[in-house]
């Protein structure tokens, strides 16, 4: 059977989709099929358990003040909505195009901004919530499995718990305090 990545999705043709069905598939591969079918397709930025989620990775990369949708890599800060700002920070020995709320960078920005009209706060939060949907959790978040959608998101954001970027990272208990303090349900 073939099989192909496509935007982000798994593209198995007809025949896959058979053998899936029949229950033919190796386990690994039926298991991805049902995570990826059972995948929400629409983000609905208004859901509180995003809306917390959202929030608490805001904390963990260091953005949740008032100038957090206008933050750079570094701390420093950008003056326009109208696109990703583009800015290149050296900082503590890294280089990133990292900006705004989320720490999108600008070739994420590039990936993921279709049909968002500019960098603008409302913007940032679509790109976040498509980034989160990319790693799989937005089922998660939306139902409350904090703890599965950090895990899945840890390789988005570098300061989630389990990042594998060696950068300093927040706990899993400072992680849950600030999705509870921003309103978030537990499942």
């Amino acid at each position: 059977m073939r099989a192909a990545l496509v935007g982000g999705l798994v593209v198995i043709g007809a025949a896959g989709f058979a053998a899936y069905r029949a229950g033919m598939l190796p386990t690994e591969a039926a298991d991805v099929i049902d995570e990826v079918m059972d995948m929400p397709t629409q983000i609905d930025t208004a859901d509180s358990n995003l809306r917390a989620f959202l929030r608490a990775i805001r904390y963990a990369e260091g953005t949740a003040g008032d100038n957090g949708y206008r933050m750079l890599f570094g701390g420093g800060l950008f003056e326009s909505y109208a696109d990703h700002p583009r800015v290149a920070v050296i900082r503590s020995g890294y280089q990133s195009t990292a900006a705004g709320a989320y720490q999108i960078l600008a070739s994420t920005w590039d990936e993921y901004r279709a049909g968002l009209p500019d960098f603008s706060p409302a913007s940032q939060d679509e790109c976040a919530a498509r980034l989160i949907r990319r790693r799989g959790a937005l089922g998660d978040v939306y139902a409350g499995r904090f703890g599965d959608a950090i895990r899945k998101c840890a390789k988005e954001w570098a300061s989630l718990p389990g990042s594998p970027y060696g950068q300093p990272v927040r706990t899993m208990a400072q992680m849950e305090q600030a999705y509870n303090n921003a309103g978030g349900v537990f499942a």
